[in-house]
């Protein structure tokens, strides 16, 4: 009988994704850390160790499907199971060019790791979260890739008019929405996150929220029990639109 749980996060090696594993760490998880580069993740899951959790480093790269597979098959024989996704790694280029003049191939870098990297983690992942009883998905995504606060001139938000990044976060929401109706009859619990404007250097620290207030809704929907919301979109303080 399985008694450890296990999370697999992207981009765990700092910032959000890295205080999110140590706040499940502390609460039992056994933590699954992903990071692009080796010895980085090896490094974050020491910190982690050294502080009673158990934790491995596992090299991944969300935009090469080789680093993936490799991740999957490592997870598969060295623990056998998983219990929670948590697709955190995500990219912002392009600066604050306007929408008539971003390069498409910002574009493009930027749905590669925020959008098409998670869809391809995701779906390599999904047999083996389907064998958990209660497995879990959580998508970080963004207020910012909120229409209805992009398309209100008076929100905070609406000064933020970053065709890349907004749109790609505007598109995982999606992906949210339709992979939760399509496991609606399953234990599988699929979420989107936004942890607010959280000063990492995604944003070069200009954020005014901490990742401890930022991990704080990407835990609560990662440990949801089985009444738990599926397919909705969460901050620390509710429900956000669409």
């Amino acid at each position: 009988m399985q008694t450890k749980k296990y999370v697999f996060i992207t981009g765990a090696n700092k910032g959000i994704g890295f205080e999110t594993a140590r706040q499940l760490g502390k609460m039992g998880y056994v933590i699954l850390l992903g990071a692009r580069n080796e010895l980085k993740g090896e490094e974050a899951a020491r910190i982690l160790v050294n502080e009673g959790i158990e934790a491995h480093g596992i090299m991944l790269d969300v935009t090469r499907q080789d680093t993936i597979q490799a991740a999957v098959s490592q997870m598969e024989q060295k623990f056998g199971s998983l219990d929670v996704l948590i697709n955190n790694a995500g990219i912002s280029v392009g600066g604050a060019a306007l929408p008539s003049q971003i390069s498409l191939e910002d574009i493009r870098k930027t749905y590669d790791t925020n959008f098409f990297g998670m869809i391809s983690v995701t779906q390599a992942l999904l047999p083996l979260l389907q064998q958990s009883p209660a497995g879990r998905i959580v998508n970080l995504t963004s207020g910012l890739g909120s229409l209805a606060f992009n398309s209100d001139p008076e929100h905070e938000h609406a000064q933020f008019n970053l065709l890349a990044y907004n749109s790609s976060k505007a598109a995982v929401n999606m992906f949210t929405v339709t992979l939760a109706k399509e496991f609606r009859d399953t234990p599988l619990k699929i979420n989107s996150a936004d942890p607010g404007f959280t000063a990492t250097d995604l944003n070069g620290f200009t954020g005014i929220g901490t990742v401890q207030q930022a991990a704080a809704i990407v835990v609560k929907l990662a440990v949801l029990d089985e009444d738990g919301p599926t397919g909705g979109f969460h901050g620390n303080d509710g429900e956000l639109p669409w």
